[in-house]
């Protein structure tokens, strides 16, 4: 029976129109003076602290923990203003099922597996109203590798709940293929939703447990079982 359930943030939980990449845009062009340098970035998948060591390394400029800092600090305040201009949503059946996993008895604890530094993933979900759904989670400033964030939020799982998780009592839930090889590193279950960037058949090829078009068609007692 799955115990920990990790869910992806940006194409899984909520669509923000493009909000985090306009804010990440403008971080790089007003605070360190990088315009368009961002156009040839993929941020699907990433992660912020990532991304950031990129766009520095891209273009010459130093990759310092404190100027790294210095970015996402200012990234996460334009990203509050950018999420009120930006015309986003939540993923269809996203309360549905996060009501239909605090129903089934034992309910699972709720996190985040997610490249979103913390402050970032608390700012976006706040923003759509689910935060509160969420008691822990591993986050970009956890670690720059994304293979590494669903053991990170699987521990501080286990420290919430008191004793250790096997893979397979942990369910990732995503929307790209690294979501589904996040899940993989520690031999967890993983519900694919095609909502985000990913096509169906991109992660079909990853292998996924179950793979559903958005979350109006998951079962939280068939996944969670």
């Amino acid at each position: 029976m799955v115990r920990l359930v990790l869910f992806d943030i940006d194409g899984t939980l909520i669509r923000t129109g493009g909000a985090g990449v306009k804010a990440f845009a403008l971080t790089a062009e007003h605070d360190f003076g990088l315009p368009d340098g961002t156009q040839r970035m993929s941020f699907a998948g990433r992660t912020d602290t990532s991304l950031v060591r990129e766009l520095l390394t891209a273009h010459g400029r130093p990759t310092d923990p404190a100027t790294i800092i210095r970015f996402l600090d200012a990234y996460v305040f334009r990203l509050d203003e950018c999420l009120r201009t930006h015309e986003g949503r939540v993923c269809p059946g996203v309360q549905e099922f996060i009501g239909a996993l605090h129903r089934l008895n034992p309910p699972p604890l709720l996190g985040l597996q997610t490249g979103n530094i913390r402050l970032g993933a608390e700012i976006k979900l706040r923003h759509y109203g689910l935060w509160q759904h969420f008691a822990v989670g591993g986050f970009g400033d956890d670690d720059e590798d994304r293979n590494r964030l669903v053991a990170v939020g699987r521990a501080r799982g286990e420290r919430l709940l008191g004793r250790a998780l096997a893979g397979d009592e942990v369910l990732v839930v995503g929307d790209t293929p690294a979501d589904v090889r996040c899940g993989r590193a520690i031999g967890a279950k993983v519900l694919a939703v095609a909502t985000g960037g990913a096509s169906p058949e991109a992660l079909r090829q990853s292998q996924p447990d179950w793979l559903v078009p958005d979350l109006t068609h998951a079962a939280a007692g068939d996944v969670c079982g």
